[in-house]
């Protein structure tokens, strides 16, 4: 099985990124990355599984039509992952969905197999919780847009993480692979990963996934580039690694077989004594590269 799958790699039909179930040989987590001229419209059908449209660059309509209704989201978009936190879209299993946009744009389309549906909803960009994670060259910044806890899926968890140039996140390396109630969770795991251009000059950037005992032996030191993924069935994930210059972007999406959708994760134990580390430093003082929007009134 390959892991790491170069920019390409994974296109399919429409999609710049086309990850499945089967395609990644598990069964849960999906994604897929779309881009649309300008005018350009897209649509297709959920299956057996929930989604969430979720902006890189541009904006666009979502419409999600099924046989209980008729939905439309206008999603104001971003410029870039680099620019701002972005509004996003979430349409349920078993329905058709529509993306058109104007302007033009790349919009990530990230999905899990689900059993539950529920209703097609709009998710504002003002209601993202942006953390800051971390300090010193471990520090990161945290758009937990589709965090369990922040917006209710069944299966779905989605986030996306913003490593300063130089920087190291995904650290201490971190595994969910196994079942132990409350401690930690089977989580499938999509890494998509975009990067700062410097001068014109494109980004680049390390991500390190390691076994993590008998059965669950992934293997992965991979360069990364921009529109690379890194498919995580099991294993201690990290350090993802932003060289010096080039800021990196990487959106995750996990979903699992366990019964309660959470992200109980258990860090690598050569690796846990660094959070002890970040009480005595601050945080890399160019985060957060933005904020949430206030909420309209």
């Amino acid at each position: 099985m390959t892991y790491h799958l170069p920019a390409g790699k994974a296109q399919a039909g429409p999609y710049l990124v086309d990850v499945t179930p089967e395609t990644a040989g598990w069964g849960y987590s999906g994604l897929r990355v779309l881009q649309l001229p300008p005018g350009g419209t897209h649509t297709f059908d959920t299956g057996e599984s929930e989604w969430i449209v979720l902006p890189l660059t541009g904006g666009c309509t979502v419409a999600a039509a099924d046989d209980f209704g008729h939905d439309t989201f206008e999603l104001t978009g971003r410029t870039s992952v680099f620019e701002g936190v972005s509004d996003f879209a979430y349409v349920p299993r078993d329905a058709r969905a529509t993306v058109t946009s104007t302007g033009g744009g790349r919009f990530a389309l990230t999905g899990a197999r689900c059993t539950r549906r529920l209703p097609a909803r709009y998710g504002p960009a003002s209601d993202v919780p942006v953390e800051l994670r971390g300090t010193g060259t471990c520090s990161r910044q945290v758009n937990n847009f589709g965090a369990a806890g922040v917006f209710e899926c069944d299966k779905l968890i989605a986030v996306e993480v913003i490593t300063p140039g130089g920087n190291w996140s995904s650290f201490p390396p971190h595994k969910h692979d196994e079942h132990r109630p409350g401690e930690e969770s089977v989580l499938e795991e999509i890494y998509y990963f975009e990067f700062a251009a410097h001068a014109g000059i494109p980004g680049l950037g390390y991500q390190r996934v390691s076994p993590s005992g008998p059965g669950r032996e992934t293997d992965v030191l991979a360069e990364v580039r921009d529109g690379d993924v890194v498919l995580i069935p099991d294993g201690w994930h990290g350090p993802s690694m932003a060289v010096p210059g080039h800021h990196m972007y990487y959106l995750n999406v996990m979903a699992g077989p366990e019964a309660e959708r959470a992200w109980l994760i258990c860090d690598h134990p050569d690796h846990a004594w660094i959070r002890d580390t970040w009480p005595d430093q601050t945080v890399d003082p160019r985060l957060p590269l933005y904020t949430a929007p206030e909420r309209s009134l």
